[in-house]
């Protein structure tokens, strides 16, 4: 998932419900309606890949993927080197998670020599089951009390497990200056968003409102977060979100994005969009945030990456290929993005990274 940070919210679903339509790889500056994205790059070639993350250097990207072609039944976390993926269908990145269980959500820690990401492995080593069709055909996203977070290096050796309560851990990202992370819990009985030092010490609760609050990321100068939340309304909206969250689910189809300081203060709704809007980031400027959304889709299952500003106004389409784009991330440097889409997908379901230049 997430974050939907996709299969956690950090969770791919949304990404399986996509129809999957064809598009040529971009090499050359893109013109129209993607006027922001230029030289963009493929990256990955098969598969679900998707939560792409820069290392603070800006060469290389952790990310999830369940490519049928390397082995893996689910999710499991990769590091790539950007400039030796671009466009190169023989490129194979290196696993540094352990291969077991169901991961998500990876971010690179400060040093670069190490990543951050949820797993089930020390639970069941076998990949957890996805919920079951409903009779209502409602669209769930499993928040599985067996992920915890923990600390690798590039070669997949743990070396630190950072969560170790009972209940779901995950949606783990690093505050720029490299002293924070921010992740999503149900220690509290509710889905919620919560720092801890880098150390993993320093425990606190940020969010206490009730519905899903998920895939955070921290501002550029560190002070404030972002991060998507369905917080029902009415009763029976509240009773339902409640009856799931015991079954170990949540329904994504309704959020919205939200601001606050690191402690939790001056709370903002900046969308009010409906639909799902989600997987937000913010711009280099701390004034913008780019993120997913369907709301102008009539079927639902058109994502696109929009930009808005921190104040709600402004709001802005960055894409137009494809319908799925999410995911998207600003390089260290404020140069290039990061953001996965079912472009040049050749008819399948595939989505994968993809590496552009940000034009301003």
């Amino acid at each position: 998932m997430k974050h939907l940070r996709l299969n956690s919210l950090c969770v791919l679903l949304f990404i399986l419900l996509a129809c999957a339509t064809q598009h040529a790889i971009a090499q050359t500056p893109s013109g129209g309606s993607e006027h922001h994205l230029t030289n963009i790059r493929q990256l990955t070639f098969g598969g679900d890949n998707a939560e792409a993350y820069f290392s603070p250097d800006g060469e290389y990207l952790v990310f999830q993927s369940n490519n049928k072609d390397w082995g893996l039944e689910c999710d499991q976390i990769f590091v790539m080197h950007v400039d030796s993926a671009a466009n190169n269908p023989h490129y194979k990145p290196r696993m540094v998670s352990t291969g077991k269980g169901r991961t998500t959500c990876s971010y690179f820690m400060p040093d670069g020599k190490h990543i951050l990401y949820a797993s089930t492995h020390e639970a069941d080593e076998a990949c957890p089951p996805t919920p079951a069709p409903r009779a209502d055909h409602k669209y769930l996203w499993s928040v599985y009390p067996t992920f915890d977070v923990y600390i690798a290096d590039l070669n997949g050796k743990i070396t630190r497990k950072l969560t170790d309560s009972p209940g779901y851990d995950a949606e783990a990202t690093v505050s720029p200056d490299g002293k924070m992370i921010v992740f999503t819990s149900d220690r509290s009985g509710d889905l919620e968003l919560w720092t801890m030092n880098i150390d993993g010490t320093g425990l606190r609760q940020v969010t206490d409102g009730l519905g899903y609050d998920g895939g955070a990321f921290f501002s550029p100068d560190s002070k404030r977060l972002i991060f998507r939340s369905s917080r029902p309304r009415t009763d029976s909206a509240k009773q339902e979100y409640l009856d799931l969250l015991k079954q170990g689910l949540v329904a994504p189809t309704e959020m919205e994005l939200y601001t606050c300081d690191v402690d939790g203060k001056n709370l903002r709704q900046i969308t009010t969009l409906g639909k799902a809007n989600w997987a937000p980031y913010f711009h280099p400027s701390g004034k913008k945030v780019l993120f997913s959304s369907n709301h102008a889709s009539p079927r639902g299952y058109d994502f696109q990456l929009y930009m808005i500003n921190d104040d709600g106004t402004g709001l802005e389409r960055i894409t137009s290929e494809s319908i799925f784009n999410a995911f998207v991330m600003f390089s260290p440097n404020g140069k290039r993005v990061a953001f996965s889409s079912n472009r040049n997908n050749k008819g399948t379901r595939d989505t994968n990274v993809f590496v552009a230049d940000w034009k301003e």
